[in-house]
């Protein structure tokens, strides 16, 4: 499905899904609480074994998830902080010394847990697209929920991508989440261009599709990826195109730019 695409002044895209590919890690919720048990016990604080602490992550995470979808409802959501997740929805019942610790130490905490949690691997095609609109002149910036943009940004760091990036945008750093529009609104003040001369490219309707909606893009995109048809209820607005990867978000932009000369 393509509908009538202008070329875009800015390309805006989404991090999971889109930029990168990820896979979940087998016991990763173990791995997390050994090291969470051992900051307790080095803090004098042993009410909780491992087991424990295990069970509370692994409820926490449950929670986030319904959070997070329950979140994509709201015209303008905010982001949950860091200390709200380890003080509200793991810790909630721990003892107070136990709680207030990891409240503290909730940051490092929450980029740990996402460095544990996924594998990620860059999706076919993105960076030749992004040297594409690089030598187009169409600066690309992610745009992206995350419980810890520092993990993203350390990934695109390693991986050569931050080079090829004008800008990155994560809800943690700013405080709010997708679909608020607000989200791609910073994006596009700070590239200098209005939101109806951007593409932004998502891989899934609640957050991605809504977003770009209530934004005001000129270019809504789906970028289909695993979970991309895991919608939690139905969102009306459908997108503008459909790409499988980076290889077909390419040819679509070649297309369109193709289309007006």
């Amino acid at each position: 499905m393509t509908a009538s695409l202008r070329r875009p002044r800015a390309l805006l895209l989404d991090f999971g899904g889109v930029l990168v590919e990820t896979s979940k890690r087998d016991g990763w919720q173990a791995a997390m609480a050994k090291e969470v048990h051992a900051l307790l016990s080095g803090a004098g604080s042993r009410e909780l074994d491992a087991a424990a602490v295990e069970t509370d992550i692994r409820a926490g995470a449950a929670a986030d998830k319904c959070w997070k979808d329950a979140m994509s409802r709201p015209y303008a959501p905010r982001e949950m902080t860091h200390a709200a997740f380890w003080g509200d929805y793991v810790a909630a019942d721990w003892p107070a010394p136990a709680r207030q610790l990891v409240v503290a130490h909730a940051t490092p905490l929450c980029k740990r847990m996402g460095e544990l949690r996924q594998d990620r691997r860059t999706r076919p095609g993105i960076p030749e697209l992004l040297d594409a609109a690089a030598g187009l002149g169409i600066p690309c910036a992610v745009v992206s929920n995350a419980l810890s943009g520092a993990v993203h940004r350390d990934y695109t760091a390693s991986t050569g991508l931050a080079g090829r990036l004008a800008l990155e945008v994560y809800s943690d750093e700013v405080g709010i989440r997708k679909p608020n529009p607000e989200m791609i609104w910073i994006a596009t003040r700070a590239l200098g261009v209005e939101p109806s001369d951007a593409w932004y490219v998502g891989d899934n309707f609640d957050r991605d599709v809504l977003c770009g909606h209530r934004a005001g893009v000129g270019g809504n995109v789906l970028m289909v990826a695993k979970g991309t048809h895991d919608v939690p209820y139905e969102v009306r607005c459908r997108p503008d195109a459909v790409v499988d990867d980076g290889h077909g978000l390419l040819d679509l932009l070649t297309a369109t730019i193709e289309g007006e000369q």
